[in-house]
C-alpha cells in the first residue's frame, strides 16, 4: 500500500459519492443511501475527516451569475528550475485570486494556471499587474475558454457491489 493511500471499504466509498452529490443531506439522509444507521454512518464520516480524505466542504457557485464571464487557462514557463524561485513563484501565485488553479505539469508548460476574471479587459490588467510579475516568468501563453464542455468537482469513486476495498489517494 502506498503511504498516501487510505484503505475504504464499499461503504467508505458510498458515502464519499453522497456527499460529493450533496453534502448539505442529514447524516440521515446518507446512512439511508448507502445502508448504513446513522450513528456508524457519522462515525465513518467524522473518521474520513479525520484522516484527511475529507478536506472540507464548500458551495458551488455559478462562476458567470458573479460576474466571472472569463475562463482563461495560462501555459507559463519559469527562466530555471531552482527550490527557491519555485516557492517564490508558487507563494505568488497562490496569493492570487484570479488564479484559481495551478498545476506544475511536464511537457511544454512548467505551470498551467486557470484564471477566472470578470471580462478581457479585467484579463489585460490580470496579465501586467499578476501574471507578467510573477517570480522567475519567462514566457506566458493564453488561451481563452469558449465554452465548458464539463466542469465537475467531484471525484470518480466507484462503488460496486461486492466491493471489499479500494484506495483513495490523500491530498
Amino acid at each position: 500500500m502506498n503511504a498516501n493511500t487510505i484503505p475504504l471499504d464499499r461503504y467508505s466509498r458510498a458515502i464519499l459519492t453522497e456527499l460529493q452529490r450533496d453534502s448539505r443531506q442529514t447524516v440521515q439522509a446518507i446512512a439511508d443511501a448507502v445502508g448504513l444507521s446513522s450513528t456508524p454512518c457519522w462515525k465513518r464520516i467524522k473518521d474520513l475527516e479525520a484522516a484527511g480524505v475529507i478536506r472540507g466542504y464548500t458551495a458551488i457557485v455559478d462562476r458567470e451569475k458573479v460576474g466571472l464571464n472569463l475562463l482563461v487557462i495560462v501555459e507559463a514557463n519559469l527562466a530555471e528550475h531552482t527550490e527557491a524561485l519555485v516557492r517564490r513563484f508558487e507563494r505568488a501565485v497562490a496569493a492570487s485570486p484570479q488564479i484559481v488553479r495551478c498545476l506544475s505539469t511536464t511537457g511544454q508548460a512548467d505551470y498551467i494556471l486557470t484564471v477566472l476574471v470578470e471580462d478581457i479587459k479585467a484579463y489585460e490588467q490580470c496579465l501586467h499587474e499578476t501574471i507578467f510579475k510573477l517570480p522567475g516568468v519567462t514566457h506566458v501563453r493564453s488561451s481563452i475558454v469558449l465554452r465548458e464542455v464539463k466542469s465537475d468537482a467531484a471525484l470518480p469513486i466507484v462503488v460496486a457491489a461486492g466491493e471489499e476495498r479500494k484506495r483513495v489517494r490523500r491530498g
